[in-house]
């Protein structure tokens, strides 16, 4: 299938869902592989620079494969820091996304730290409605989600359709481990955030983030004391 092919939404969806059953038990090179040749130019990852793994897995199925990453006005600087660094060390094109009013903008409509007040809103705002934009020239997009993060990824699958969206959901670490993201990391030299070092297991907006305590899940500093457990991209 050549870059030029295009596909109804019923095509896709029906080959998410046949991917999803075969390709559950492959490798997550072979998954990526897959997609590749799949879609070619259609196909991106999204990266939340927490780390850069599934980028470093891409760019080897697609060198110069296009990596969007959303910048919602609220991240660590650790975390521009690490999207830096991706685009400039490796065989990717980052492409940062941009929600549609500044956060001076958004506090002059919506009040200031809607983030506390509203965090769905303010996902929303900052996250979905942009990424959708974002993803809007993509028939496939790949992401770092992983089984063992929480309860509410349990049961992601490494190939599925994103009917919001209406796109190829591919999750190609869905079956790692933290364990395994370790030692790919160790073996490959794959850039990393540094806050990851810092007590950080997951990495989103600077206000509704914090350190992870001993026995939580990774993501339990993540809207931590706000009742909310994902920002939206990934319901």
């Amino acid at each position: 299938m050549t870059d030029a092919a295009i596909r109804t939404d019923d095509e896709l969806r029906d080959l998410a869902e046949t991917a999803g059953r075969e390709l559950e038990d492959a490798t997550a090179p072979q998954i990526l592989n897959w997609a590749a040749q799949t879609f070619g130019s259609r196909f991106c990852v999204t990266s939340s620079m927490e780390d850069a793994v599934v980028a470093h897995l891409a760019s080897r199925a697609r060198p110069g494969v296009d990596v969007v990453f959303l910048d919602t006005g609220y991240h660590f600087p650790e975390t521009i820091g690490t999207r830096d660094a991706v685009a400039a060390v490796m065989d990717v094109r980052v492409i940062t996304v941009t929600p549609a009013r500044t956060v001076a903008e958004q506090d002059a409509e919506h009040g200031p730290r809607l983030h506390d007040r509203d965090p769905d809103l303010c996902c929303a705002l900052r996250r979905v409605e942009p990424l959708a934009q974002g993803l809007a020239h993509y028939d496939a997009w790949a992401t770092g989600l992983r089984r063992d993060e929480s309860p509410t990824r349990a049961n992601t699958p490494v190939v599925g359709w994103d009917a919001r969206r209406r796109k190829v959901k591919i999750s190609p670490i869905a079956r790692w481990t933290q364990q395994d993201v370790d030692a790919y990391v160790t073996e490959h030299g794959v850039l990393t955030n540094p806050l990851l070092d810092d007590g950080y297991t997951s990495i989103g907006c600077a206000p509704c983030t914090r350190r992870v305590l001993a026995g939580e899940d990774a993501r339990a500093g993540r809207w931590a004391g706000r009742g909310k457990t994902e920002c939206g991209l990934h319901l």
